[in-house]
């Protein structure tokens, strides 16, 4: 009887009570993969993770910005070379991939992983094709 309660009150824990990936964690899922991410079930962007905790990052039709990524106080920090404040992210990991919610945004933004591949991201230029 009590093990049946205390699966019952495993599986009602809200998905806030997953447990926050350390850096080692992300580092070790992320680097060397190139991960898709959607919000709402839309496509959202790209981001691959490179060597020395270096990433580049595109919003879906966009063009490419690099940055570096960090941890501050248990969140996952970006700063990209367009622009200097962090985007820090929550990151949890479960059987579908990572999951992520902006840290700074009121209305929760997630993000969840949809596609993983080891091909680098192609970022295409202002001036490709002219």
């Amino acid at each position: 009887m009590r093990l049946a309660f205390a699966l019952l009150l495993l599986t009602a824990l809200p998905a806030s009570a997953q447990t926050l990936m350390t850096a080692a964690e992300f580092e070790r899922y992320a680097t060397g993969k190139t991960l898709t991410y959607a919000r709402s079930g839309e496509v959202f962007g790209t981001e691959q993770y490179l060597a020395n905790r270096r990433v580049r990052w595109a919003f879906t039709g966009s063009e490419c910005t690099e940055g570096v990524w960090y941890e501050d106080a248990g969140l996952i920090c970006f700063v990209y070379d367009h622009d200097p404040t962090p985007q820090c992210w929550s990151f949890m990991q479960d059987a579908s991939g990572l999951h992520a919610r902006f840290n700074d945004d009121p209305e929760g933004t997630a993000l969840s992983e949809v596609e993983q591949t080891a091909t680098p991201l192609i970022c295409a230029g202002p001036d490709v094709g002219a």
